[in-house]
């Protein structure tokens, strides 16, 4: 029997997410990104197509590696304007009562101390349904408007990663006690100090020794999502999420990126299977394969070439204002383009591709894979990428919003229900509960479950020391 797909929207709070210059499609409502109706609508639309979350990008700083400056992506709306990700989330949670959310914060610019209190009282206003997608950055024109000459170097980021998880396990697991809140109004006393602990933590780069200003939320730790496809990336992942977020546009490189954070999940002492993989991937759907296709033909007169390069160039450092539109990628000699050669080539061996057809390709949907067609055909599709690269499910970038998710709601959700291999009504719990099935806080395989017993460490540095 096929296993169940899992499916999440792929959104970012700006107008030009993945798909850029779709904006201008007289359907498309990602102008109203500002109006809380826009996201409010989204919500409900999801929760009716049963998603198990909406997956909120973002990013700080813009997009200002093509031509040397920001032009390119301010005249095409590429990921700016951009508004903050979380003053999304409650309207959001009111008008559901299931539905997920992946909230991406970049801890590069976040200090652990007060991102703990946003993160855990979004976690009590949705009753648990908050996920946290890990992020190091990768503009630097965001290092530099937040003082630093900079990003610093990549693995020295996960570094600092690992120690910012450290403070916030240690804020969240081990600060407040379970029966540390008392709420006992004959005796007048709300919470007990003895079972309160400061987490005292002194490293590196942080220095954090009060208590975590929040009770105890139904998650303690919300759910955790990372997105890094580097080898260290991948450790960091395989060593703390519980899902995982790819972009790769082949199955040959999904099934051994897959195979790979699986295989380092199990070294580092957990169970593969407990850390669910999502692939990008984009979906256009219509009631017949004819009218998907002419969908998609519609579509494609709005991409913006452009705001596709501006997109290209932030993500791999590399301008591609330099190149002409039909140059051949394997004749760029540059490490990152070579990958992203090796990348598509996957797919089609023989192909050669040149920079204008690597901009079509992301031009719908960013570097994930686009499928078009009416539902029986895009079913066909996720399951076979299920079955061949052993994938969980799939974030979903849209080509033209809502529709995008309108179509997936109204005509493939039912067809994979129809399979057997799409849940009909979501579990009851939190959003922990609901991706795995087990308890609302991370399990005692997870590094967070070390830092639960506060005294008990400190008790064991002081012997060390």
């Amino acid at each position: 029997m096929s296993r169940e797909i899992r499916l999440n929207a792929f959104e970012m709070n700006c107008v030009g997410h993945q798909s850029p210059g779709l904006w201008a499609h007289p359907r498309d409502r990602a102008w109203q990104y500002k109006d809380l109706e826009y996201w409010t609508d989204l919500a409900r639309l999801l929760e009716r197509g049963r998603f198990d979350g909406i997956f909120i990008a973002d990013v700080i700083g813009i997009y200002d590696v093509l031509g040397g400056n920001g032009d390119a992506a301010i005249r095409q709306s590429t990921q700016v304007p951009v508004n903050d990700p979380l003053a999304l989330i409650t309207p959001m949670a009111l008008v559901t009562e299931h539905l997920g959310f992946g909230l991406t914060a970049s801890l590069s610019f976040e200090h652990p101390y007060p991102f703990a209190r946003r993160l855990s009282t979004l976690d009590h206003l949705t009753k648990g349904r908050i996920g946290w997608n890990i992020v190091t950055s990768y503009l630097d024109s965001g290092a530099r408007n937040l003082g630093q000459k900079a990003l610093s170097d990549h693995d020295a980021r996960y570094d600092y990663a690992d120690e910012y998880l450290q403070v916030l396990y240690k804020l969240f697991e081990g600060s407040w006690e379970e029966g540390a809140v008392l709420r006992d109004r004959e005796r007048r006393i709300f919470s007990d100090p003895s079972k309160i602990h400061e987490i005292r933590h002194h490293g590196k780069h942080f220095q954090v020794p009060g208590i975590h200003l929040c009770e105890p939320s139904p998650q303690r730790t919300p759910v955790l999502y990372q997105a890094g496809a580097s080898s260290r990336g991948k450790q960091f992942a395989a060593e703390h999420a519980e899902c995982v977020f790819v972009a790769a546009p082949s199955k040959t490189i999904l099934k051994k990126a897959v195979a790979d954070i699986r295989r380092r999940a199990a070294e580092a002492g957990r169970d593969p299977r407990k850390v669910l993989i999502f692939n990008l991937q984009t979906v256009i759907v219509g009631e017949t394969d004819a009218q998907a296709h002419a969908k998609w033909q519609d579509y494609k007169q709005y991409v913006s070439y452009e705001g596709a390069l501006a997109l290209i160039s932030g993500w791999t450092g590399i301008d591609f204002a330099q190149y002409q539109p039909d140059q051949v990628l394997k004749h760029i000699h540059t490490n990152a383009i070579q990958s992203a050669v090796e990348a598509f080539s996957s797919a089609d061996p023989s192909k050669q591709w040149t920079v204008r057809e690597l901009a079509d390709w992301v031009g719908i949907g960013g570097f994930g894979p686009l499928i078009v067609g009416s539902a029986e055909t895009v079913a066909d599709e996720l399951q076979s990428w299920v079955e061949d690269t052993d994938v969980d499910g799939f974030n979903l970038a849209y080509a033209v919003t809502h529709e995008t998710f309108v179509d997936v709601v109204e005509l493939l959700v039912p067809e994979l229900q129809k399979r057997g291999v799409y849940k009909t009504e979501y579990s009851q719990g939190t959003l922990r509960e609901k991706l795995f099935g087990d308890g609302a806080r991370l399990p005692a395989s997870h590094p967070a479950a070390g830092y639960r017993d506060l005294a008990r460490l400190r008790q064991a540095d002081a012997a060390l020391a």
